[in-house]
């Protein structure tokens, strides 16, 4: 049996073909694409269309390579980012990129109508300036012409999936992350978004994952000359899919979604909203069979990508290897950073953006490129130290290890370096996380696999993973005391 994910962060997208043969699944890369956002008269903007072009070539190039026999389809995305749809279904503007600073002071703005803690009781999620709910209240603080005339408002990966199918639903994972809904009752936190004088009549029926949509529609089979292939609402939120693909054992643990940013947290039944999480800013995100994602959003290796990117801007190429390789053999902890500080979040010359906060907090200024990717690697280890000491004291119980999966845990100093700030086991793979999630719950909507758990021994049966074990835990204790002086300055 085959089947198709589609994969789309916020770099590149890609059609990942999967393979399950009832023992086993495979994966097969058969199109990959940039995602280059588009600054379109002073808004940082998603190029939906062409997103959407290469979506339809991965169907092509897919259905050509395996004789057209691809039992189903899967998107998911990043989160918080929408479409507005009008009755008939055109598309209102390009999507706008959470990046973009039209919610700078949207957060205060609603909490002048409603408290920060009724509005964290009421949907359970962190407050980030890029939350659908402060995109959604800048269009209306700024008169929108756009929300006025929408019928609609779809997540990415559900406005995907309406130009597929026709149908217009939200799907539960991608929904979860917008702080619009109430996890509790389990629909739109309607009460608060009258409030906040945001509409409501735009929100859709909000659906599971694993909910069949139905075929793609006539036009585009036509157009590509395929059958109508089935399309599957799986966990729609990139990193929804990636936990899915996490094998825990029964002892369990903490998970880590690493890529360009770093999601850490684990799996509940239900949500925990109380003022110590609201305090550190946990989020409660949905899962799969609407469990909930315990987890706080960190920075992830986006602030070595930048600097990479600067480097290559000014003529300076170099790979990521061997920017591992200079770090490896760099000064340990010249300095640290607070990964999460604001001056990080916008694109711009991020090596002078690391050597200008360690001057400010009167630290030695990393000098080279490997004293610089060294600093933010030991940095985010740290962080993550830091978090998972905060998810234990809310859960209100001790995490013996950490799973890293997503692209990230190919990165052998950072899983090591991880497993040596949090003194425990790091469990790393798969490297393919959030595809291989896209396609478990395929197959699990399909009836191929009983449940998620028949899922996750699946994953672990055809993917591997490596082990880290902790060192020199004392210098890194030592370390750890510098970076609380760091983080709570």
């Amino acid at each position: 049996m085959k089947i198709l994910a589609f994969d789309y962060g916020a770099s590149s997208g890609r059609a990942i073909l999967g393979e399950y043969d009832g023992n086993k699944l495979t994966l097969k890369e058969t199109h990959r694409f940039s995602n280059d956002p588009v600054l379109l008269n002073g808004t940082f903007t998603w190029d939906f269309l062409r997103l959407f072009h290469e979506m339809k070539q991965g169907i092509l190039k897919s259905a050509l390579a395996e004789g057209k026999d691809i039992s189903s389809i899967g998107v998911d995305t990043w989160g918080v980012d929408f479409g507005l749809l009008t009755k008939d279904g055109q598309l209102l503007g390009n999507p706008v990129h959470y990046r973009d600073s039209r919610t700078d002071g949207m957060i205060e703005e609603a909490c002048k109508v409603i408290p920060q803690e009724e509005i964290y009781a009421e949907t359970g999620i962190a407050f980030q300036k890029f939350n659908t709910l402060y995109q959604l209240l800048a269009l209306k603080k700024n008169n929108s012409v756009m929300l006025e005339n929408a019928d609609t408002m779809l997540f990415i990966p559900d406005l995907f999936n309406f130009y597929l199918t026709g149908q217009k639903v939200c799907e539960y994972t991608i929904t979860s992350t917008s702080q619009l809904y109430n996890p509790v009752k389990g629909q739109w936190a309607y009460e608060m978004l009258e409030k906040l004088g945001i509409r409501t009549d735009i929100l859709p029926e909000v659906v599971p994952a694993g909910t069949k949509l139905g075929g793609l529609t006539k036009e585009i089979c036509e157009e590509l000359g395929v059958a109508s292939i089935p399309v599957i609402a799986v966990a729609a939120h990139d990193t929804a899919s990636a936990v899915v693909s996490v094998p825990f054992t029964e002892e369990g643990g903490a998970y880590l979604s690493s890529g360009t940013w770093s999601l850490l947290g684990v799996e509940l039944e239900k949500p925990i909203i109380n003022e110590n999480a609201l305090k550190l800013n946990y989020t409660n995100e949905g899962g799969i069979n609407n469990n909930v994602r315990f987890l706080k959003n960190i920075m992830g290796l986006w602030i070595n990508q930048e600097c990479k990117r600067h480097w290559e801007k000014i003529g300076e190429h170099i790979s990521f290897d061997e920017l591992d390789e200079a770090a490896l053999n760099a000064q340990p902890f010249k300095a640290i950073i607070d990964v999460d500080d604001s001056v990080f979040f916008e694109p711009g010359n991020m090596p002078i953006k690391v050597q200008e906060f360690c001057e400010r907090t009167n630290q030695e200024v990393p000098q080279t490129k490997g004293e610089i990717v060294r600093c933010v690697m030991e940095s985010l280890a740290l962080k993550y130290r830091y978090v998972i000491e905060g998810l234990e004291e809310i859960i209100g119980k001790k995490l013996p290890k950490l799973h890293i999966v997503g692209g990230g845990c190919k990165n052998k100093i950072l899983s090591q370096f991880t497993a040596n700030a949090i003194n425990r086991p790091v469990v790393a793979g798969p490297i393919e996380a959030t595809s291989i999630g896209n396609l478990a719950v395929q197959l699990i909507s399909l009836g191929e696999v009983k449940n998620l758990q028949e899922a996750r021994q699946l994953i672990a049966n055809s993917f591997s993973q490596e082990v880290y074990m902790p060192e020199n835990p004392a210098a890194w204790d030592e370390a750890y005391e510098k970076f609380l002086k760091i983080q709570n300055r």
